[in-house]
């Protein structure tokens, strides 16, 4: 009988020191991490640091530091948040990563089903195909004969493996039927370099990376992988793939906020309506505008939604995945 006394005391004691956290935190002076698992300044990189500025004023202004730790597709980054203390201080944001690592990646120290507490997703930014400037299709229906005439030929950049523009390529190849040249960098950013360049000839990416390009006409525009017109000025004129002929592509990057399995569902909760109200400040959603990119308005923005969806994003992409061989190890 002492026994289970003693250990109902050390569970209850248990129970009340995670209400005390949870109810201080964020505790002051102890800043909160978002890992980031890709390179400062790039589009995912953008959002996190758009996203900490609106949230931290939710969070009792605490201080939010970004970590940036890439490599593997985002997997390094996704592994060392699995491996952090579960207590809210420690965060990451990802993007559509979260769903293709589980099949790029066939030996991981995680599970993305059941390491994490989900927190909502954040935004959908949808993806341009765009092609060198001396390129001599006009169109998309020109572009697909340019293909065809070149069968075996044709580069397709994206900035590594696992990234947004790996993915849309690998989905622009299957949906055609026709094959490409993989041509991979380390980054969207020397990607769209060389094809302005001229060195490659098409590149499927995010319009976080691809807007100015298209609007300076650095670059030739075929599409966006919306089901419907963006509305943004520089995009608005810019017909879906889906109306060009492509029937049936789409191609959007989302963003999602995660904690370690087993933080304090007070904590968890917490940091998801400080999310859900950073989504709703004007700053950040012209920002988000500014890139392209359309605030989550749906049941993803809740923790069941957001895990719900991810599920569903692992199935279709393990498809596209497996079908290509486009395994990373």
């Amino acid at each position: 009988m002492q026994k289970l006394f003693k250990l109902a005391s050390i569970a209850l004691a248990a129970v009340a020191a995670t209400g005390v956290q949870a109810q201080d935190f964020p505790a002051a002076g102890k800043p909160i991490t978002i890992v980031v698992p890709f390179t400062a300044g790039g589009p995912t990189d953008r959002v996190a640091r758009d996203l900490a500025d609106s949230m931290r004023k939710h969070l009792n202004n605490a201080t939010i530091v970004i970590d940036n730790s890439a490599g593997a597709g985002s997997a390094v980054g996704i592994a060392k948040v699995a491996r952090a203390n579960p207590d809210g201080y420690t965060l990451l944001l990802n993007h559509i990563g979260m769903a293709t690592v589980p099949t790029l990646y066939r030996k991981l120290s995680f599970n993305v089903a059941n390491d994490f507490e989900y927190l909502g997703i954040i935004n959908d930014v949808p993806m341009t195909l765009i092609g060198k400037p001396t390129l001599p299709a006009d169109n998309y229906k020109d572009l697909v004969a340019w293909i065809g005439k070149n069968k075996g030929q044709v580069n397709l950049a994206n900035a590594g493996v696992g990234s947004a523009s790996h993915l849309c390529g690998l989905m622009l190849q299957s949906t055609l039927k026709m094959e490409m040249t993989p041509v991979p960098y380390k980054g969207a950013a020397p990607a769209i370099a060389d094809l302005m360049g001229n060195q490659v000839d098409l590149l499927c990416d995010q319009t976080t990376n691809t807007t100015a390009q298209i609007e300076s006409k650095k670059v030739k525009a075929y599409g966006v992988t919306t089901p419907k017109r963006l509305t943004t000025p520089a995009l608005k004129n810019l017909p879906t793939l889906d109306e060009a002929g492509l029937k049936n592509f789409q191609v959007t990057v989302w963003h999602g906020l995660y904690a370690p399995k087993g933080t304090p569902a007070a904590v968890t909760k917490k940091v998801n309506e400080a999310m859900r109200l950073a989504l709703k400040d004007p700053e950040f959603i012209r920002k988000e505008e500014q890139l392209g990119a359309v605030i989550a308005n749906d049941d993803r923005l809740t923790p069941e939604g957001h895990k719900k969806f991810v599920q569903s994003e692992i199935a279709t992409w393990g498809k596209v995945i497996q079908a290509a061989g486009a395994y990373a190890d």
